[in-house]
């Protein structure tokens, strides 16, 4: 497999961070469910979490920033983790953008029963994870049952006023591949969903995320029960388009870990590749902005540089 350097390089593109506009931090691995593609690898079982101390850093931090004006908060569950609520509150007074990765069943979980109001009255965006508008398939990737949730949640959601037309408030969901292969464009895969979830639940929604399965943690796992991680990453590799490499999340993006780690991405993070392969923390840095632009780079990146290209807010080409 030809490295993912050299790739750039074949193609006279170079890969560098210029100015962080979003902070993505995984606050915690602990997590209702334990899905099959889950790159984090998350689970209930799973007892990491971000302490206080480290969440007053990063507000701390971010009061000092007006130029990375979104924070997008995943997990894990993001809702377990006890400090997650004075996080959002106080990001939201420095007047950020908040999102919160939310895989929907966490609502119906205990003491998560206002979690929703709360998401309200606070203004955060909701990104949901519904990887298919069909039953068996969400099933058979997340656990039996979490369909039927998944379709509860949302009809709450709309209810309290996401996803519906003329609302300030977000509603957006994401859609990962079942079996091994490239997601289809993003545009016409909305439509699907949108007619489909309104014909049959009354559910609306604002955009739909198409995101490519990475080969690393449980879905690497899962690809080599199969026989086909060779397979995945052949495909991953003869579809490199270096047109979307303008527009890869790393970019404008770094992200954090529950213990303060910093790492280029998400899926670094969890490869515990540190930000430009040198290890910094949060506390080591008196400001964002002294994180330097260089990015590490592996096998992986493949996926987000893919056919129409992928990161946490869909594919790069449309």
């Amino acid at each position: 497999m030809i490295p993912f350097e050299k790739q750039l390089e074949r193609h006279n593109l170079t890969l560098k961070r210029k100015r962080i506009t979003t902070l993505q931090v995984n606050i915690g691995k602990r997590c209702n469910q334990a899905c099959s593609h889950c790159h984090v690898e998350s689970s209930p079982t799973r007892t990491e979490n971000m302490t206080e101390d480290t969440v007053d850093r990063l507000i701390e931090l971010l009061s000092k920033e007006p130029h990375i004006d979104t924070v997008d908060i995943t997990g894990g569950a993001p809702e377990l983790n006890p400090h997650f609520r004075r996080f959002v509150q106080s990001l939201r007074i420095l007047n950020k953008t908040v999102i919160d990765r939310c895989n929907l069943t966490i609502l119906f979980e205990p003491n998560q029963e206002d979690t929703a109001q709360f998401l309200v009255d606070h203004q955060v965006q909701i990104v949901a994870s519904l990887p298919c508008y069909l039953e068996d398939n969400v099933d058979k990737q997340r656990g039996r049952g979490v369909f039927d949730k998944s379709i509860q949640a949302l009809q709450h959601l709309n209810a309290l006023g996401y996803g519906q037309p003329h609302s300030n408030l977000v509603l957006d969901l994401v859609y990962n591949p079942v079996s091994p292969h490239l997601p289809p464009p993003q545009s016409r895969l909305e439509n699907d969903y949108k007619t489909y979830l309104q014909t049959h639940f009354g559910i609306s929604f604002n955009q739909l995320y198409t995101i490519t399965n990475m080969p690393i943690k449980r879905y690497r796992e899962y690809l080599t029960r199969l026989g086909q991680l060779e397979t995945y990453m052949n495909l991953l590799q003869e579809n490199f388009n270096p047109n979307s490499v303008e527009n890869v999340m790393c970019k404008h993006l770094v992200s954090i870990g529950w213990d303060g780690q910093i790492y280029d991405c998400d899926f670094n993070q969890m490869l515990e590749i540190p930000v430009g392969n040198s290890c910094l923390n949060i506390w080591d840095i008196s400001a964002l902005s002294d994180i330097g632009s260089s990015i590490a780079t592996r096998a992986h990146c493949y996926g987000c540089t893919a056919g129409s290209g992928s990161s946490c807010g869909g594919a790069l080409l449309t």
